[in-house]
């Protein structure tokens, strides 16, 4: 069974430009923009970003982990027990798809261009 790390976490946000003012003033975060309802942030520790875009905004915090066949591993999740919560769709940089756990926690898992 291939290993599928956490790699990115995503942080819901109403407002990007809020969340950087905030998250840079308290810990020294940096950011790059991608478009005005995405920005990711590094010098945290581990990936991740701010994420308003509505149609894809999670309720809490989204860990996500990396894949090298995203298909394959979405299989996996239906055949765990897993619901998937949305299908694959692009963004930059790759695709991706988000599910739920049995206890109804959300994850996504990419897989880079």
């Amino acid at each position: 069974m291939p290993q599928i790390p956490i790699t990115y976490l995503e942080i819901p946000s109403t407002d990007v430009a809020a969340s950087k003012q905030f998250y840079g003033q308290l810990f020294g975060w940096t950011f790059e923009d991608w478009g005005p309802e995405y920005a990711a942030f590094s010098d945290s520790g581990l990936a991740g970003g701010f994420n308003a875009a509505p149609e894809q905004r999670t309720k809490a915090i989204l860990p996500v982990l990396d894949t090298d066949d995203l298909e394959a591993t979405e299989k996996r999740v239906i055949a765990a027990g897993g619901t998937i919560t949305l299908p694959i769709f692009s963004f930059p940089g790759g695709r991706r798809f988000h599910f739920t756990d049995p206890s109804g926690q959300e994850l996504a898992v990419m897989q880079a261009e």
